[in-house]
């Protein structure tokens, strides 16, 4: 662990924070983690949010009730010391394939952050298709920039999914790409990467072509 310095933290909802730290000349992959400690020495792996080339690391995080870790970072102030493990992961998006191949992109909740950090590191990064999933249409993070540089599909299960689809990312399978070596990246909810990943494998996509990352366990 290290010590760094807090910039901001910045609460999206009532209950998702952006929090951001001096990078430090730190390096990291699009899709790594880190462990973040709060004063105990309790840690908890966060997903980097940010491009390889900004100043900061950004992380965005969702505050559990009771979240030992999470609901400390949230009560933090700039300038305030955190303590950080090295960058560590395999769950890299769009970088597993070869290139020319084509990705598919599956979010839910603060699952997009290593999506975020790879879209921001590489600018050439297109996945054919992204599909976000969130509790309340509120809780998209970057939506905007989401929008403008994917073709984002993003589901609302709550009740104000708005001009957005009402109901899960699983709702909508029959949209997907399904060309040869297609590569499917599944990051957030177990239930939805499970899911998912057997109705890909149903249809005969190789297990190596699914890539995942489990964010919470439902």
């Amino acid at each position: 662990m290290s010590t760094f310095k807090v910039a901001s933290v910045r609460f999206h909802t009532d209950n998702i924070i952006e929090l951001s730290i001096d990078r430090n000349g730190i390096a990291f992959t699009p899709g790594d983690c880190v462990a973040i400690s709060n004063a105990d020495g309790i840690s908890r792996p966060y997903s980097v949010c940010s491009g390889v080339d900004e100043p900061e690391l950004r992380f965005v995080i969702r505050c559990m009730p009771g979240g030992v870790v999470s609901q400390w970072l949230a009560a933090l102030k700039p300038e305030d010391d955190v303590e950080i493990s090295p960058p560590f992961g395999w769950f890299c998006p769009g970088q597993s394939d070869e290139p020319g191949e084509p990705s598919v992109f599956f979010a839910t909740g603060t699952g997009v952050a290593p999506f975020l950090s790879a879209l921001r590191s590489h600018p050439e990064l297109k996945p054919k298709m992204m599909l976000y999933g969130v509790r309340r249409r509120e809780d998209a993070i970057a939506l905007d920039y989401l929008e403008a540089r994917t073709p984002l599909k993003l589901s609302v299960s709550g009740e104000d999914a708005a001009d957005h689809h009402h109901g899960r990312i699983s709702d909508r399978l029959n949209q997907i790409p399904m060309q040869e070596n297609t590569h499917y990246y599944l990051c957030g909810l177990d239930a939805m990467i499970d899911e998912i990943s057997e109705w890909l494998e149903q249809r005969d996509v190789h297990f190596t072509n699914i890539h995942r990352e489990v964010f919470f366990n439902a």
